[in-house]
């Protein structure tokens, strides 16, 4: 059997914690930043967990998320 191939995307945009749970970048700051206040754009500066009805998606794209840190 083959081994399955990781999507390389998806390996670049997610992280897995230790304890299993996927983050991701918030997003909103990439650009159009002059009139947002800096309060909000620390506050998109951080990672946040993947929603859940997502992470069947993300599943797929990472075969092998114990080894994705």
């Amino acid at each position: 059997m083959p081994k399955m191939k990781t999507h390389r995307a998806g390996a670049k945009r997610y992280k897995v914690t230790a304890n299993g749970k996927i983050m991701r970048r918030q997003a909103g700051k990439k650009h159009l930043l002059g009139h947002k206040s800096m309060k909000r754009k620390n506050r998109l500066s951080g990672s946040v967990e993947v929603f859940e009805g997502n992470i069947d998606l993300i599943r797929k794209e990472l075969p092998y998320m114990k080894y994705s840190r």
